[in-house]
């Protein structure tokens, strides 16, 4: 199975019951709370187009790389996707990164992991493009965020 098409997607939440709540909402909020989600690494094949986000049927296996950082009260939390195509064309990599960070951080941090990842390649890439959420959890919560790139079962 070749992927020939993905989106990229995001979704951060908080709730005061637990961490798998703030994630489920999270997931709805990206849109993909539907799905049975398997993560994969970080490859995009060649000729794999970028498509707006769309609904996936209930219940489909659905691959896809995923950023995800939880966290308490008053912590600030963020998750990052970051992806580019080789300059040949021939396909793309993808990077994740989480933590408790900032955008900036975050920002920094997957791009040095996308350039590290073309290195030990030996891959030279085109334009970095990034998919950041960030939150502060409130008192009380738990929080969730999450970014995500999504490869759909079929065009």
């Amino acid at each position: 199975m070749i992927p020939q098409a993905f989106f990229v997607t995001s979704g951060k939440a908080f709730s005061p019951i637990s961490e798998l709540n703030a994630f489920d909402l999270a997931l709805k909020r990206a849109g993909i709370a539907q799905c049975n989600l398997v993560p994969v690494s970080s490859i995009l094949p060649a000729g794999c187009i970028e498509k707006r986000r769309t609904k996936i049927p209930v219940g489909s296996i659905t691959h896809a790389v995923i950023a995800r950082m939880d966290g308490n009260e008053g912590t600030t939390i963020g998750a990052a996707i970051a992806w580019c195509r080789e300059k040949e064309e021939k396909g793309g990599i993808v990077a994740e990164a989480h933590g408790y960070m900032d955008r900036a951080s975050l920002r920094e941090i997957a791009e040095w992991k996308i350039m590290e990842m073309a290195k030990i390649r030996e891959i030279k890439v085109n334009t970095i493009h990034y998919q950041i959420e960030t939150l502060r959890v409130p008192m009380d919560n738990y929080g969730c965020v999450l970014a995500s790139l999504v490869f759909l079962p079929e065009i």
